[in-house]
């Protein structure tokens, strides 16, 4: 199926999304769609999807034109959509999560479980996606699940499948199957949108590369090109990839975990019996899927989250199930998860959020007055040093684009004296120039003695920066390992093996 876009134009208000963009996608072709984060290349799908409606320009199918009033009218026209959050049911089987809507039944409309089940293994075989149809979804791995989905499109004689940030929350393993389905399903004649920002997944697998940059087209390329020259395509300018990382002498151990079991909302101990140290001098960082207890450690090392047993240590002080306040005052600091929901307050200025970890204190605040021009000045030297691009310094937070968001809890976390600099998920939803820069910033204070602990899903921020690498699936560390260590061990590890690991 050919799909050409024409001139397509969606505003959000004064907002520009995409501006006049024009695509093809060929039958049987793997067409990359490349750009930062915020470029435009969700926005754009979804108007493909029939999710949005554009106010200007045109949707062929094969030629004709076509206007999708909603997704179920692009479904039957053959579009499926492989959403970045799955839209599944996890407590449905694989097989009754594909003919969701479209069920076969029996007598008294029942669900004929035989004739789905007889479906998921007929698209199976085909496609080479093997799926257990009568596996509870909130059973499977994640790399499982994402096959279910995709099933699910094909299950609706999908000839174009769009696949949005498919290997967010992927294993190397997981990642290399996927690709290897997406060139099975080329050869079968269907034609692939695959969107992402990641640069060696698409030169690996893509026929042709769009890349995308503030709702512009801005070329179209081959795979040939080296990241270098995708990232600058990317982002506008020259973008050094690599991070490099002096030699250290370790100093003592700044941050020490024993035997930490922390428990979910749910009461399901989801950190179960983590011992890890870290010290001056050097980056430690965890690697895993997401949802394998991570964020939860987080939360239970800088006091969001109750420690059910064992403990947790500051230079040796005891901090376990301390309050947030008097654990960032021991000297953590702490780069959320989540920058908008616990890093900033979108409300307030800049100037008040980089002060937020030390808001009583000389020379912010005297005897319990403020010192505003104490607060202004602070912001004015941070925001320089840490190249925060706003309009101003009285800008609230919420104004600030996602990459500068982050530089303001970094420039916060770092312009005091700290024992330890903990970073979940420190370059999440950051374009390659923000990234290159956060990095660097991390990099230069574990140059200078800091202690360091990262929390990172992005197996290639993991290895760029650790000295050391611990790897945790399902609430233990199953190996702590060299950098240099296969990144397909490293994969084994995320998925729950031992093999090919030291200490």
């Amino acid at each position: 199926m050919r799909v050409e876009l024409k001139g397509i134009t969606k505003r959000f208000g004064s907002f520009t999304a995409n501006h006049q963009i024009d695509l093809v996608v060929e039958p049987g072709q793997i067409h990359c769609l490349l750009g930062e984060n915020g470029a435009g290349k969700s926005t754009l799908m979804n108007v493909l999807f029939g999710l949005l409606h554009a106010e200007e320009g045109e949707i062929l199918v094969n030629g004709e034109p076509v206007r999708f009033a909603n997704s179920g009218e692009a479904v039957r026209h053959g579009i499926g959509m492989v959403h970045q959050h799955f839209m599944l049911v996890p407590v449905f089987t694989a097989a009754e999560n594909v003919v969701l809507g479209f069920e076969p039944t029996k007598s008294f409309n029942r669900l004929d479980h035989k004739t789905a089940s007889a479906k998921i293994l007929e698209l199976s075989k085909k496609f080479g996606l093997d799926v257990d149809p009568d596996a509870v979804v909130e059973n499977l791995p994640i790399g499982l699940q994402q096959r279910v989905e995709i099933l699910k499109a094909l299950s609706h004689d999908a000839e174009l499948l769009i696949l949005d940030e498919p290997t967010a929350v992927l294993t190397p393993q997981e990642i290399d199957a996927l690709m290897e389905i997406m060139r099975s399903l080329a050869r079968d004649g269907k034609s692939i949108l695959f969107i992402t920002h990641k640069l060696k997944e698409v030169r690996a697998v893509a026929d042709v590369i769009t890349v995308i940059r503030q709702g512009r087209i801005i070329d179209s390329v081959a795979p040939t090109e080296t990241e270098n020259q995708l990232a600058a395509l990317m982002v506008g300018r020259e973008v050094n990839l690599i991070v490099h990382k002096e030699s250290t002498e370790l100093g003592d151990v700044v941050l020490e975990l024993k035997d930490v079991v922390v428990r979910d909302d749910r009461g399901l101990a989801v950190v179960n019996g983590v011992s890890l140290d870290v010290h001056a001098g050097e980056i430690v960082a965890l690697a895993g899927v997401q949802g394998n207890g991570q964020t939860e450690l987080a939360e239970a090392i800088s006091g969001l989250r109750h420690v059910e047993s064992g403990t947790i240590s500051l230079r040796g002080h005891d901090i376990t199930n301390h309050t947030p306040r008097q654990i960032l005052d021991a000297g953590l600091g702490h780069v959320p998860e989540d920058r908008q929901r616990d890093g900033l307050v979108l409300s307030m200025s800049l100037a008040d959020n980089l002060v937020l970890n030390t808001p009583r204190r000389a020379p912010f605040a005297r005897r319990g007055t403020r010192n505003l021009g104490a607060v202004d000045d602070n912001a004015t030297v941070l925001v320089e040093r840490f190249d925060i691009r706003t309009t101003g310094i009285d800008a609230n937070a919420g104004s600030l684009s996602g990459g500068n968001q982050q530089k303001v809890i970094v420039a916060r976390e770092l312009s005091r004296p700290l024992t330890c600099f903990m970073a979940s998920q420190p370059t999440r939803g950051l374009d390659v120039g923000s990234i290159e820069y956060v990095h660097r910033q991390i990099v230069n204070q574990r140059n200078e003695g800091l202690g360091i602990f990262i929390i990172s899903s992005e197996l290639d921020e993991v290895v760029a920066l650790g000295d050391r690498i611990a790897v945790m699936y399902a609430g233990q560390i199953t190996g702590i390992v060299d950098p240099s260590t296969n990144r397909e061990d490293i994969g084994l590890l995320m998925a729950g093996s031992t093999v090919g690991t030291h200490d």
